[in-house]
């Protein structure tokens, strides 16, 4: 008898306190090892990126999916985009592996969840990557489809330009980046597509990468001064702005900061929630990353509205996130909080009441023949 993929994919619920539910995905002939993590529904079904990374362990790879999904829940719910807060991880490496086997088998697993996830692209799983995936399952957004909304990185980059106008503006008491120094760790897509919008407003950039031809090629582009992405924390600027991985301001790296905000696009910036009382101790000004960096989320969603796809739709509701911080600063400003309390305060409300609560299923309107 020869076992089929459908034979040997197996999904094991693991209970984890906190979560609605965490399912570790394995399939022998492929070799996938994946979690999908679903934190809360409250609000709407959980949507959030697929990240593939060669995780030393399953247990480090548990720890960042859920962190990631747990500030999915809180990113919809600020940004009042109606989904739940979910995220999944493949261990793999994606410049070595066979990844076109592995989205394949994954997206059988996500399929057999039946909606309760939607995928989407995250670090190591590009447009392809989710183009791949959807040929297994109708439960992913952000594809290269006439009915679909693409590559969300330039929606992303737009959100935490208005994120990083609105440190601006806090601190100096006008939006305008004319001149100010910003620090971008990471020159990945989303980086790049923010620097080209700081360049063209006028920004003196720093930027940093690991990967020194593309932080080269950004360099001649954008007139921008490089260093080291070890040094870029250090560098005296405006507004340093993370934008590669997580876990990055913590107590050994927020001594070291020289500037005055902090406003970037990578998700789980904070390695623990207190480092966040730290900044504010600093008089560092904190957009929560959750929120300046919901413009792809808002984007990719606007694809499963009964109405279907509209940039303009959603280029403008992202523009709003500029409001959305700013309410938050007011909000720790007045109670003498971080700016990540307030914005966790502001999110249980919201979750609390019900507030922003899908009314109407989504509608996969890529996946109607």
């Amino acid at each position: 008898m020869t076992l089929t993929l459908e034979d040997t994919l197996v999904l094991e619920e693991i209970f984890v306190a906190g979560y609605e539910k965490v399912i570790k995905i394995t399939e022998k002939q492929t070799g996938l090892r994946a979690i999908v993590c679903i934190h809360n529904t409250i609000l709407g079904p959980a949507l959030g990126g697929t990240r593939i990374y060669p995780y030393a362990t399953f247990e480090v790879a548990l720890n960042d999916v859920m962190r990631l999904s747990k500030g999915m829940t809180y990113k919809s719910a600020l940004s009042e985009s109606g989904w739940g807060g979910g995220k999944s991880v493949i261990i793999a490496d994606p410049k070595k592996d066979n990844m076109e086997e592995l989205l394949l088998a994954f997206g059988q697993a996500v399929d057999r969840l039946k909606g309760q996830y939607i995928c989407a692209e995250d670090v190591g799983c590009g447009p392809e990557g989710v183009m791949t995936i959807s040929r297994a399952t109708p439960y992913v957004v952000g594809l290269l489809h006439e009915k679909s909304s693409g590559n969300p990185s330039p929606f992303t980059a737009w959100g935490t330009y208005r994120g990083i106008q609105s440190v601006i503006k806090k601190i100096h008491g006008t939006d305008s980046v004319q001149d100010k120094v910003i620090a971008i760790q990471g020159m990945g897509s989303v980086g790049c597509c923010l620097a080209e919008i700081l360049f063209w407003e006028g920004a003196k950039l720093i930027i940093a990468d690991i990967d020194r031809e593309k932080v080269a090629k950004a360099a001649k582009k954008f007139g921008a001064q490089v260093c080291s992405p070890e040094e870029i924390m250090k560098m005296e600027c405006d507004v340093f702005s993370p934008s590669a991985m997580g876990g990055i301001l913590n107590s050994q790296t927020i001594p070291q900061l020289r500037c005055r905000a902090i406003a970037g696009c990578a998700n789980n910036q904070l390695l623990k929630d207190d480092d966040a009382d730290e900044l504010s101790k600093r008089g560092i000004l904190y957009a929560p990353d959750f929120v300046i960096n919901a413009g792809g989320l808002i984007n990719v969603t606007q694809e499963l509205e009964s109405a279907g796809y509209h940039s303009i739709v959603a280029r403008n509701r992202i523009h709003k996130l500029y409001d959305q911080l700013m309410t938050i600063y007011d909000i720790a400003e007045q109670n003498r909080f971080s700016t990540h309390n307030a914005a966790v305060a502001l999110g249980d409300y919201r979750l609390k009441y019900g507030i922003g609560k899908r009314m109407t299923p989504p509608k996969f309107h890529h996946a109607i023949a």
